[in-house]
């Protein structure tokens, strides 16, 4: 598993958080979207230690280039807390991009070849911001590719067709970002086209749509899941995102479910005075499972086996 302090034997890590958000800080985060706004490695180290405290080993960090993204900051929260982060290349959805046309506009080639060096060079320190790179000693281990309500336009063929071919060369896998949870079926029909195996994708947001039929068509397909939304539902029985685990699990699926918080709200944070905290997933929802049926090795598979095996590097094709 490539983290962002170096190649890591996944066993080693145990809990995996698929998808998190630890360090947001960009003008135009800061300005448009201040309640995402996360700049700081104090505030980040105080909330992962309480993740670390209830045996979380990795996170994902989910903010690819260009976009927010500072792995500097990254390894200095790893280093700190003993909890691997991973970092993302790739690129979101337009609105991160307003003020870099490059991230709106280039072919397929030179996307690929931005995003394999982000992991098998390092990072741009200056997060491919400007006109100089200067590259990090850190590397990316996801490549993340992402449809808003605007569904499969040109210009996110063209960063689907960049990550598949970067995902070949480096042997990373891809996180897809689904607006509102919704556009997973478009996104997996495009990797399909482009001859990518669907058991090296994971889609983020899915809990965000209850129909359970979404849900199974989906992981029918080959695809993994990543369900991002149980801190901001109630806490018991009732939560949305365990009864979708239960009836996913029913449906024999448990092999390609993962976890993560999408926890860019600082309102989401307990050590910035927010609820009900990050490190409820491994407390909380753990409860809430349980009281859906779902066992120990269950939860042991989604929380561990499942990204551990998902997030680590293959042989490049």
């Amino acid at each position: 598993m490539r983290t962002v302090t170096g190649d890591v034997d996944p066993s080693t890590l145990g809990v995996v958080y698929a998808h998190e958000h630890l360090i947001l800080d960009n003008a135009l985060i800061a300005g448009e979207f201040p309640h995402i706004h996360l700049p700081s490695v104090e505030e980040a180290v105080a909330e992962v230690t309480e993740c670390a405290d209830v045996g979380v080993g990795a996170m994902v960090d989910a903010m690819p280039a260009a976009g927010g993204r500072h792995v500097e900051r990254l390894a200095e929260v790893s280093r700190r807390t003993g909890v691997a982060v991973l970092a993302m290349t790739g690129l979101h959805t337009p609105k991160y991009y307003r003020h870099h046309p490059w991230a709106l506009e280039a072919d397929p080639g030179t996307l690929a070849d931005l995003f394999a060096e982000d992991i098998e060079e390092g990072i741009d320190r200056y997060d491919y911001t400007g006109p100089v790179v200067d590259r990090t000693d850190h590397r990316a281990g996801v490549i993340k590719v992402a449809t808003d309500a605007d569904g499969m336009t040109p210009r996110a063929r063209r960063v689907f067709a960049g990550a598949v071919e970067a995902s070949r060369r480096t042997g990373a896998p891809l996180l897809t970002h689904c607006e509102e949870g919704l556009g997973a079926l478009a996104q997996i029909e495009e990797l399909s086209a482009l001859g990518h195996d669907l058991d090296r994708v994971v889609i983020s947001h899915m809990d965000k749509v209850t129909d359970l039929s979404y849900h199974r068509d989906v992981l029918a397909s080959g695809a993994n899941v990543e369900y991002d939304q149980a801190l901001r539902r109630p806490a018991g029985p009732e939560n949305d995102t365990a009864r979708i685990v239960a009836a996913m699990a029913g449906e024999g699926y448990l092999d390609r479910i993962m976890f993560g918080t999408d926890g860019a709200r600082r309102t989401l944070w307990r050590t910035l005075g927010g609820a009900p905290g990050l490190a409820w997933l491994r407390t909380g929802f753990l409860e809430a499972l349980a009281g859906h049926g779902i066992d120990d090795a269950a939860r042991e598979l989604m929380f561990t086996d499942n990204p551990q095996r998902f997030f680590t590097l293959r042989e490049a094709a």
